[in-house]
């Protein structure tokens, strides 16, 4: 038995997304910057698929772009936004727990002469919105602060942050990558000025995402080449991957509540169960504010890398915190923000549960749980029954 449980790093593509892709990987193969017929055939195609998206996000077309993912998507509003407002200033607001592809994209900021606040967060994950509002300056041109967090799953107060933004006139991008296919989001009743999207989180393909760019924000290219998305993202467009990605927000949408239901009800039953049989476990992220797949636990006594191996012995497949994190001997940023200590951090393990999880795989994996943590606490010499 395989049992796939870190729906957080990507999802199992959907096989009717799967059917819709399939005539643009092969047969329909024009370039869609072509003038002949077959190249615009599929600019259409494009194109029909960004009223989709835009549709769904409450947008325009105009204001939706296609990338390669959400870290493309997150370095483009960030970038593009910040190089075209620097006569207005060089000051950015973001938060502490954001994705690499923000921070990351913050400190090359920083490098060429941007300023940076770094926003903290409470036990819980939330962002400060004290400290966000005294961090506002004249000179601020950008606040970024994600929908919803990769490791720990808490979901911040987006209309209040998009609040303190327009009342002072500055840009607000929030990175959605986790949030889509989660939360029902328009971007008009949330006063969303730019979001970034990634296919592959939400059961569509890899390697395709959206910067969705409000019209009216100024905005400054940094990839050339062609003059695709509007002069805006240079590049040969995914097609297939744009016909994948529109169809599966689309299912997701449709599917929302009930694909919620049935994931909050596995993710509220395993978090039950471990409490009652693991002593000595915290559970991280705020427990209301939260995505619905999302269990963030860390183990006393116990190191979570050794968990991993015994789970992935039996099949089952976790994580330890970010995918794109994995391989750091550092301890998760996030983790840190949230007030965990080195040791705790080191103990923690990200289970995130999708929509194809069922409740015997859930059933199974507590039993191994409990009995592997057992087992790894038994052979520790911190740990004393």
């Amino acid at each position: 038995m395989e049992i796939y449980l870190d729906n957080a790093a990507t999802t199992q593509m959907d096989d009717i997304v799967f059917e819709k892709m399939i005539p643009y990987l092969k047969d329909n193969f024009g370039n869609p910057s072509s003038a002949y017929k077959i190249g615009r055939d599929n600019k259409k195609v494009i194109e029909n698929a960004r009223k989709e998206v835009a549709e769904i996000l409450n947008a325009s077309p105009s204001e939706i772009y296609f990338t390669s993912g959400g870290s493309e998507a997150d370095n483009m509003a960030l970038k593009g936004i910040a190089l075209a407002n620097i006569d207005k200033g060089k000051h950015i607001i973001t938060s502490k727990i954001e994705h690499p592809a923000v921070l990351d994209t913050c400190k090359e900021l920083e490098r060429e002469g941007f300023e940076i606040s770094y926003i903290g967060v409470d036990e819980n994950g939330i962002i400060d919105l004290t400290e966000l509002e005294n961090k506002v300056r004249k000179d601020t041109i950008l606040i970024s602060i994600m929908f919803a967090n990769n490791e720990i799953g808490t979901i911040q107060p987006i209309k209040k942050i998009s609040k303190i933004a327009k009342e002072n006139d500055i840009a607000f991008h929030t990175d959605s990558v986790q949030a889509i296919g989660n939360i029902r989001i328009d971007v008009k009743e949330m006063n969303i000025d730019s979001l970034s999207l990634s296919a592959h989180k939400f059961y569509g393909p890899k390697g395709v995402g959206v910067l969705y760019l409000r019209d009216g924000i100024k905005f400054r290219k940094y990839l050339n080449g062609g003059h695709q998305e509007r002069n805006k993202r240079a590049g040969t467009e995914n097609v297939a991957g744009i016909v994948g990605l529109a169809k599966a927000m689309s299912l997701s949408y449709k599917n929302l509540e009930e694909n919620n239901k049935q994931t909050i009800e596995l993710r509220d039953y395993f978090i039950d169960e471990i409490k009652k049989n693991i002593e000595k476990i915290q559970i991280n992220g705020d427990l209301e504010d939260r995505l619905p797949g999302n269990i963030n636990v860390s183990f006393k006594f116990v190191e979570a890398d050794n968990i991993l191996y015994e789970l992935d012995k039996r099949g089952i497949y976790i994580a330890t915190g970010s995918a794109c994190t994995t391989g750091s001997i550092e301890s998760s940023h996030v983790l840190k923000a949230i007030g965990l200590s080195d040791v705790m951090a080191h103990s923690t393990i990200r289970i995130s549960i999708g929509k194809y999880n069922t409740r015997e795989e859930i059933d199974y994996t507590i039993k191994c749980l409990i009995e592997i943590v057992n087992n790894l606490r038994r052979l520790s010499p911190l740990y004393s029954e």
